[in-house]
């Protein structure tokens, strides 16, 4: 089957904003004007597409990023709408992993709201370009000027509006194009937001423009010498020109363009929509992908061409109920038809492709091929996970994969009754494998099962998950904060393993420096034995003795992060070493060597924002303080007062309960994992105590 669309005209997109900022509304509006569905749905009626699981629809959220194909001008539109409460951050960083331009959406009361600044950064380190859409302006206190100057702020100061708003709250009339300088007012009597007109720019707001205008053209000719030398000369570029070099800009990352209007009222989608396709960029314009070969670990590059050798990279596992596994991937380069095989190259299997489908939401169009630069789903494969490179078997190719964050709270799940027992494995084995944030372990003491995440709500997700999909009942214990160990001083430590049991004896023999290392470098194994004072086929086996005895931890049952251990020293014996003997040595060594390392106790601090009306601050700011919260900064936004603190994770378990009862229901709060520090030591002998009984 022939390419329908061309490279060029092909825009692989995602929405990505705060939570409550109204991507899905963007998103469900986009599918309405490009013809995708005929019927606008709403999130708070629970009808919107792009949320189509049950919990989605009754708590009125994004969980899991949906994607969708939509054609726009001469343009095909891969889609992906991405949750913005960051329990469910994993999904937004698959996505923006494969995707090659974004648009941020702003609330246009609220402007930059913490998790605006998590995705705008997510975005920037994937170097995914971006165009801003300041939504709700039809809201009661919406402030288009005042979002402008917070992005400028907090996010980039190369952001310039290309569109201005015609009045706002309920006034709002429609969007004014800044480089054409006409005025684009929506009909009163149109619902659908599908008539409009355009008019010369009104008397009082030319001002305005003109300024906007000038900053905006100033910005352009920037990144262009000959219209710079045209403009120096007073000669203004034409618009097309502006807009060709505009583009370019954006495409670089080095300028954000600001749109607005209301998807909620239908106003100014339709202008998103060609913005996306006139500066986003397609397939063509970004570098080529980037890997490694495996057999020579040499970089090699693939660009997006259907003739170049197939490569992909599979970001995100799901189980449908219909039809089992699905696997999303994104084609970087080459072909791939149904029926043919490709390898994976990070396990070294090989797999043959049955079916292809192009996803709508949790609709599915069999599709024959996909080319370079889509995005499509792969039904039915055994053995791959997200982050796996799938290529073509006689030309492999690593692509970088993706890094997750850790876990930060666990809860004890236990099943109720003998029959889900059998179905529990099951179910999280699958959760697990569709979400790489989400694991499972078992506490060896208790023999119970414990599963881990990034917060509250998606550990509560989970359990309905469980409940819903897979009809497993579960009792949940209550929840536990991720704690961590770290050493704070350098020492050196002797493990020695001897045992004489009658003929061959056991025989392990190391010496260990543990140094402490920055916060967040994890786990580091050097070797520095001279003379062979210890062969190097025992080398593996002390680094994994040691990387079990630091999961395990030994201060206080957490495991050991950030720490450097150097082997440099040791002795074996002919006969009786082994490498089990080493590894028990090594682990004898960390137990021994992390007690005289001034352990110390970690824990999850995480940033909270708290929006609460003028009288209740003084009382929530109190009981934060009682939180161990260190409070830094206060601020207005309209008429309600912010509060941006730092708080540890196991101080604000149930916070939602008690800042609604201390403002009278009117207080509400994100908060967002930030960094582990260390815990005061008046507050470890406590938590110790609790957490082991």
């Amino acid at each position: 089957m022939p390419r329908e669309y061309s490279l060029e005209k092909t825009r692989n997109i995602g929405i990505i904003a705060h939570i409550d900022a109204g991507k899905t509304t963007v998103s469900e509006r986009i599918l309405f004007y490009t013809g995708k569905k005929h019927k606008i749905g709403e999130v708070h009626e629970g009808l919107a597409e792009m949320d189509w699981m049950e919990q989605e629809r009754e708590r009125g959220i994004t969980i899991t990023s949906a994607a969708t194909t939509c054609f726009w001008r001469d343009c095909r539109i891969n889609l992906i709408d991405t949750p913005g409460h960051i329990d469910f951050t994993a999904e937004v960083q698959r996505s923006l992993r494969v995707l090659d331009g974004g648009v941020v959406v702003f609330d246009g009361v609220a402007g930059v709201e913490p998790q605006s600044e998590t995705v705008y950064h997510q975005a920037e380190k994937f170097g995914v370009p971006l165009l801003g859409f300041v939504n709700k302006m039809d809201r009661m206190g919406a402030d288009f000027y005042a979002a402008v100057k917070a992005i400028r702020e907090k996010l980039n100061s190369h952001s310039y509006p290309i569109q201005l708003p015609i009045g706002a709250e309920s006034n709002f009339k429609g969007i004014i194009d800044v480089l054409n300088r006409k005025s684009i007012v929506y009909s009163d009597s149109d619902e659908e937001g599908k008539q409009f007109q355009e008019e010369e720019t009104s008397a009082d707001l030319k001002e305005v423009v003109e300024k906007y205008r000038h900053e905006l053209i100033e910005a352009i000719i920037e990144h262009d010498d000959d219209l710079m030398s045209q403009y120096l000369e007073g000669k203004e570029p034409p618009v097309d020109e502006l807009k060709r070099v505009l583009r370019k800009a954006v495409v670089a990352g080095k300028i954000i363009p600001i749109l607005c209007g209301s998807a909620l009222k239908n106003k100014g989608v339709q202008f998103l929509l060609d913005a996306v396709c006139d500066y986003l960029p397609s397939p063509l314009d970004i570098p080529p992908v980037e890997g490694i070969d495996p057999q020579t670990n040499q970089s090699i590059f693939r660009k997006a061409d259907d003739n170049e050798p197939f490569s992909s990279l599979a970001f995100k596992i799901t189980t449908d109920p219909f039809v089992g596994k699905l696997c999303y991937f994104r084609v970087y380069s080459g072909h791939l038809a149904a029926g043919s095989y490709v390898l994976n190259s990070k396990t070294g299997n090989k797999e043959r492709i049955g079916r292809i489908v192009r996803m709508h939401a949790n609709k599915r169009e069999d599709v024959s091929d996909v080319y370079s630069g889509e995005i499509a789903a792969i039904v039915g494969m055994k053995c791959t996970t997200t982050g796996d490179t799938l290529c073509d078997v006689d030309r492999p190719i690593v692509l970088e994969s993706i890094i997750f964050p850790e876990p930060v709270i666990s809860i004890a799940v236990e099943p109720k009754t003998k029959n889900d027992q059998e179905k529990m494995g099951t179910a999280l084995s699958k959760l697990a494998e569709e979400d790489p944030t989400f694991r499972i372990s078992t506490n060896e003491e208790t023999g119970q099962t414990i599963i881990a995440g990034m917060g509250e709500l998606h550990l509560d997700i989970i359990v309905d998950r469980m409940r819903r999909e897979f009809k497993v009942d579960v009792n949940v214990g209550r929840p536990q904060v991720a704690y961590k160990e770290t050493i704070s001083k350098i020492v050196e430590s002797e493990g020695k393993y001897i045992h004489q049991s009658g003929g061959r004896g056991q025989y392990g023999h190391c010496w260990l420096r543990l140094e402490p290392m920055e916060r967040g470098k994890g786990f580091e194994f050097v070797e520095e034995i001279k003379g062979g004072t210890i062969p190097k086929e025992y080398i593996p086996a002390i680094r994994k003795g040691a990387q079990e005895a630091l999961s395990n931890g030994v201060y206080a049952g957490y495991p050991l992060i950030d720490i450097r251990v150097v082997v440099y020293d040791g002795s074996y014996h002919e006969v009786d070493s082994s490498e089990a003997a080493f590894k028990i040595a090594a682990s004898r060594s960390i137990k021994s060597g992390v007690m005289n390392a001034c352990p110390i106790l970690l824990e999850p601090i995480m940033k909270i924002e708290v929006v609460v009306a003028d009288q209740f601050m003084g009382e929530v700011i109190g009981d934060l303080n009682s939180r161990r919260a260190q409070i830094q900064s206060t601020h207005d936004r309209g008429q309600m007062k912010i509060i941006d603190a730092s708080v540890p994770l196991g101080e604000v378990f149930g916070y939602a309960t008690i800042l609604r009862s201390n403002t009278e229901g009117r207080g509400s709060y994100s908060m967002e994992f930030s960094h582990y520090a260390e815990v005061p030591r008046n507050v470890v002998e406590k938590i110790i105590n609790v957490e082991k009984k």
